[in-house]
């Protein structure tokens, strides 16, 4: 990694999947997604769009089995990839937060990158499917990828119907979370009174 950028690449591989992610925390929203799971795709685009991050990302995993370990394994690594992207965590905002709208759905998150996990998710989507997916399974990507990331993530959806424009609203509101926590500032402090993330 050159001075200055915020780049990092993850390789994951267990017996039931392997994913390769390579995020660029300062790019042009240039995303190459391919996770044999379509929708799961259209999230982590949606994660590049908003977030104006690089992502790369390739995984396959035993979906003839369930969608479970691959949705999952994809969280772990992305956000592994995140983390490391960061190194040091000088000059950043560190707290972002954002809500978005889709239509009848809005949904609200907010980040602090503090080295000290947690997620409260608060999304209603149990029962719900999208298409062969079980809508249930986000909640697993975004605790996967809180813990990994080491961020604390709160996660909410304060109304909608379309269980598709609850889960993409969610993953704009992210990006966009993200995007502010990353932002650089003129500080060249580490921005928490421990003097540590």
């Amino acid at each position: 990694m050159q001075l200055g950028e915020r780049r990092a690449h993850v390789l994951r591989k267990t017996l039931e999947t392997e994913v390769d992610a390579k995020v660029n925390l300062d790019g042009e929203s240039i995303a190459n997604i391919d996770t044999s799971i379509p929708f799961l795709n259209h999230m982590i685009s949606q994660l590049s769009r908003h977030g104006n991050f690089d992502i790369d990302l390739r995984a396959k995993g035993d979906i003839d089995v369930d969608f479970h370990h691959l949705v999952e394994d994809v969280g772990i690594t992305l956000g592994q990839a995140f983390n490391k992207s960061l190194e040091d965590k000088v000059s950043i905002n560190r707290f972002g937060y954002s809500m978005v709208p889709l239509d009848e759905a809005l949904a609200q998150v907010v980040v602090d990158i503090s080295g000290r996990p947690f997620i409260v998710y608060n999304v209603p989507v149990q029962g719900k499917w999208i298409g062969l997916l079980d809508a249930e399974l986000f909640e697993d990507f975004f605790r996967a990828f809180s813990l990994n990331a080491q961020i604390c993530l709160h996660a909410s959806v304060l109304y909608g119907k379309s269980t598709h424009h609850v889960i993409e609203s969610l993953f704009k509101s992210l990006a966009l979370s993200l995007r502010m926590a990353v932002n650089k500032v003129q500080s060249v402090e580490i921005p928490s009174t421990k003097g540590i993330i």
